[in-house]
Order: C-alpha cells, then sequence, then structure tokens
C-alpha cells in the first residue's frame, strides 16, 4: 500500500508548541514543508517567518536542505511504527541593513539570551 510509506510529522516550534501532525510522501521536499509551515504558522506568535529562507528545519541534530526530499534527508521512513516525527523549526532573525547595524554598534549593550542546540 502507498499509505504505508507516508511520513508522519510534527513540527515543533521555538517556543514549544507544535504545529499538528499530518503526514508526508517521503518524495516532499524540505521546501514544500517549509511552504506549508509557513502557510500554517500560529497567527499569535510575535516572531513570524516571512519566507522559507526565514526558516531553518532540524531533524535528528541536522539542517534540513530546501532542495532535498524527506528520503534524501534521511528521515526515517517506517522505522517508528505508528510514531510521529517532531522535527524542530527555528526562525532566523532578520537581516540587518548597514543602518540598523550603526545603530545596534552604538547602542548601550544589553543582557542578551542565546539558546544552544546540543
Amino acid at each position: 500500500m502507498a499509505g504505508d510509506d507516508l511520513i508522519e510529522l510534527k513540527f515543533r516550534l521555538f517556543d514549544g508548541t507544535d504545529i499538528e501532525p499530518n503526514k508526508y510522501d517521503p518524495s516532499t521536499t524540505v521546501a514544500s514543508l517549509k511552504e506549508l509551515i509557513l502557510a500554517r504558522w500560529p497567527q499569535d506568535k510575535e516572531i513570524a517567518p516571512k519566507t522559507i529562507n526565514d526558516l531553518k528545519l532540524i531533524n535528528a541534530g541536522k539542517i534540513l536542505e530546501n532542495n532535498r526530499t524527506l528520503a534524501e534527508s534521511r528521515v526515517p521512513v517506517g522505522e517508528l511504527p505508528g510514531g510521529v516525527i517532531t522535527m524542530h523549526v527555528v526562525v532566523r532573525p532578520p537581516q540587518l541593513d548597514k543602518n540598523s547595524e550603526k545603530r545596534l554598534a552604538n547602542a548601550p549593550k544589553q543582557n542578551r539570551c542565546s539558546c544552544t542546540i546540543l
């Protein structure tokens, strides 16, 4: 059956909330997944991506490349019977233009929190 090869994925956002699970074909590209995530992004989030290039998808500690399929990205197909694979979604900070960089450099330093994925 073709349905047996589908991969069930859910996407965990930076604040711990999830975009509900759905099933995807192993030939689905990472870019297509990012487009779906963009379309289903919760409206109440303070930080929101504008394009698929603002998103990084991480599975098993690896950043997935836009031009690769789920199968090429070595997402386990059928290895977790009835299991849902959780992928982490990271939003890239907006790129600063030259004027913003100068203002930021001249601004007083603030304590900044950083997150490390191990």
